[in-house]
């Protein structure tokens, strides 16, 4: 069964959760957790999200973003793609980093932001990694309570619900989240405990999203498809049209001629027009790439992000 596609909303905030393939590390040592944040401000400054908060544990991470009109799935996209050409270059390593596609669920701001933040700050306590979180260097809770400098770092939408005074702001902050480590483990922030896992909130919030989401059919056309995958994966339009026989080209097409089955208006004739192949070639492609999903966690996480990009372009564009 495909799984639903990722909900864009402009200005809406979401939990973030980015594991390493089967369990694996993605963090291994202090150097790799700066360049990460150094992309991940890199990202703010390009794609003008907003962070709320992060905690990069070992093997896996959290981060509360609030996208703006750029969609998740791009800048999502972007930061896995360049961390693990850092990893893969400092490990002298190959291959996949990532365990196939993020879980993100959108949260109720005015509702769950804080204590979504308070939740991430909370994470290597609840590991046994420390007692206190003041005492782990690789989360956001340092700068919430001023101990650090990130003015990329989004503070005062939490912030401000404690006190207008900041240094009030923070000493109130400070013990809202140790108060908030007898909760435990919260599912619901990890989408395990609503009828549709995307979204947390209150029913008129949920029922107000979903009803956005499907009031309006997306025509998807050729174009929105082809934008889509040079959007993921790194590709040109010229590279997509050339006669070029490389694996990232070959993907590429099957994976447009995937989406214009699926989910375009369009046909497989009319793309092949735009890519220079037969559709005999293209329907075999697309056989191939199903395949290859089946065994192949990163495939299947590709094909759901090029599916969301196209229905984001469709959107945007319509």
């Amino acid at each position: 069964m495909p799984r639903k596609p990722r909900i864009h909303n402009p200005g809406a905030v979401y939990h973030v959760i980015l594991r390493g393939n089967a369990r694996q590390d993605i963090f291994f040592d202090a150097e790799d957790r700066r360049r990460f944040l150094a992309i991940l401000q890199n990202g703010i400054e390009r794609y003008g999200f907003r962070l709320h908060g992060y905690c990069l544990m070992t093997n896996h991470l959290h981060l509360v973003i609030q996208a703006g009109e750029i969609p998740l799935s791009r800048i999502m996209q972007n930061l896995s793609l360049r961390y693990t050409k850092w990893i893969n270059w400092s490990q002298n390593r190959i291959g996949h980093l990532f365990h196939g596609r993020y879980k993100a669920v959108m949260v109720e701001a005015d509702n769950y932001l804080a204590q979504l933040v308070a939740y991430l700050h909370l994470n290597p306590v609840r590991a046994g990694i420390c007692e206190n979180p003041i005492d782990y260097p690789w989360s956001s809770f340092r700068a919430y309570l001023g101990l650090e400098q990130a003015p990329w770092l989004t503070t005062e939408p939490v912030l401000s619900q404690f006190s207008p005074r900041l240094k009030r702001a923070r000493e109130v902050f400070q013990e809202f989240v140790e108060a908030s480590a007898l909760q435990g483990h919260r599912p619901e922030f990890h989408g395990n405990n609503s009828a549709d896992g995307r979204v947390l909130g209150n029913d008129t919030f949920v029922d107000e999203l979903l009803r956005k989401e499907t009031a309006k059919p997306v025509a998807v056309t050729i174009d929105n498809c082809l934008g889509a995958v040079c959007e993921v994966c790194g590709l040109t339009m010229e590279q997509m049209r050339s006669p070029s026989k490389g694996l990232r080209v070959s993907e590429g097409r099957a994976l447009a001629a995937w989406v214009v089955l699926n989910f375009c208006d369009g046909t497989l004739t009319e793309l092949g027009r735009n890519v220079g192949r037969d559709v005999t070639t293209l329907s075999s492609a697309v056989k191939r790439l199903v395949s290859r999903s089946k065994k192949d966690a990163d495939i299947a996480a590709r094909m759901d992000s090029v599916r969301e990009a196209a229905i984001v372009f469709a959107r945007l564009r319509s």
